[in-house]
């Protein structure tokens, strides 16, 4: 999957990467690659759960009708839902605007032992709010900490809080999942002529493709500046539904494989209880 990592520490381009990629996929491969990715998947996590040492931690980013949601329903399908957390964040709160931009997202990264999803994440802040500046003053900060290099201060500050995480244990995987301008307009389109698809269309979507070219020079800055060693983006071709499915699910297991997750060895002492446990069950058997 390395063919879809942004390099840290160099400049990024979007118009580099094409949306509708399907390198060496077709589609029926690729739903073969994701039900076999989602069965691994699953065998990792009741590892992970067992093992209780780490946490992972998945972020999606995306224009809307990219595919976020139904990309972490097709991934996340097998999963345990014991040991999943999903958390969707909207327009912030205003208890979270009393509050620094890190504070909403940050009590909710996943315990020890669990996957954690973020749909939308702390990203929002060098995103929406940089093309939407005036966002700002909903926050509340004193005007001088509001100059020309808070997109740069706030790089820096995720950049730290993502190495602090990935320090206690929390393996970080970002996946920007990178729709065309052409594909948007038909998902919204289809939105529209499906009934049941209505409840998902926002006229406020529709706005903001006129801002497209603004948010993409956002999203550039921000692949460029905060993919890390510790936490790197994947910039995922997403006009191809079942090929950025599959590719999210492998990015996925190959992350929680690097991380050699095992089931707890069971000690002499532990095995004489279970031994004890074994004659006092057989025992009432009679």
């Amino acid at each position: 999957m390395r063919d879809f990592v942004v390099t840290p520490g160099k400049r990024f381009r979007l118009a580099d990467h094409d949306p509708a990629a399907t390198p060496g996929m077709n589609k029926k491969e690729g739903e073969g690659r994701l039900e076999k990715a989602r069965e691994r998947l699953h065998e990792l996590q009741e590892k992970l759960f067992a093992q209780n040492e780490w946490a992972v931690l998945a972020i999606f980013q995306a224009m809307d009708g990219a595919g976020k949601d139904s990309t972490i329903d097709h991934v996340f399908k097998g999963v345990n839902p014991a040991g999943c957390q999903v958390f969707s964040f909207k327009a912030p709160s205003d208890e979270e605007l009393d509050h620094d931009f890190l504070w909403r997202t940050s009590r909710c990264l996943p315990e020890r032992g669990r996957i954690g999803v973020f749909n939308r994440s702390y990203y929002e802040e060098v995103l929406v709010v940089r093309v939407h500046p005036e966002f700002l003053d909903g926050e509340k900060l004193p005007r001088g900490l509001v100059g020309k290099k808070i997109w740069k201060e706030r790089f820096e500050d995720i950049n730290a809080f993502e190495r602090y995480a990935t320090r206690q244990g929390i393996a970080i995987v970002k996946f920007f999942l990178n729709v065309s301008r052409e594909e948007q307009r038909e998902r919204f389109l289809a939105r529209l002529d499906e009934p049941e698809k209505n409840w998902k269309f926002s006229v406020e979507d529709c706005s903001k493709r006129s801002l497209w070219d603004k948010y993409m020079e956002a999203y550039e800055d921000m692949l460029a500046n905060t993919s890390t060693d510790h936490a790197p983006w994947h910039v995922i071709p997403a006009d191809k539904k079942w090929f950025m499915r599959a590719t999210v699910a492998e990015t996925l297991v190959e992350a929680m494989e690097g991380l050699d997750l095992k089931f707890p060895v069971v000690s002499e002492k532990q095995k004489k209880g279970l031994e004890e446990a074994r004659a006092l069950l057989s025992e009432e058997g009679g």
